[in-house]
């Protein structure tokens, strides 16, 4: 059992550090590693009665990364796409 967690985990970090060569050397070489995705904010206020009143702000361009795993402090782009409404909580 300990054989094959650490084969996981190997295989994991694998991955992991092959997408972090890919970003650094831009291979390919024709693809851009950063991008660009629309989040929406909203203010979610709470009110009185357990009910939350939503309040939008306008559609803000957050930079991403176009790889699986998060680098250089950066979101990927196909988490941010999947998830462009942020709420604030108040």
């Amino acid at each position: 059992m300990k054989r094959a967690l650490f084969i996981v985990l190997l295989c994991l970090a694998g991955v992991y550090v092959g997408d972090d060569l890919s970003l650094r050397f831009r291979i390919p070489k024709s693809r851009e590693p950063f991008g660009v995705v629309e989040v929406k904010r909203y203010y979610a206020v709470p009110l009185k009665d357990h009910k939350t009143e939503f309040m939008p702000l306008d559609a803000q361009p957050q930079a991403c990364i176009q790889s699986v795993f998060p680098h250089f402090g950066y979101s990927p782009c196909w988490y941010l796409r999947r998830n462009r409404r942020k709420p604030i909580q108040m």
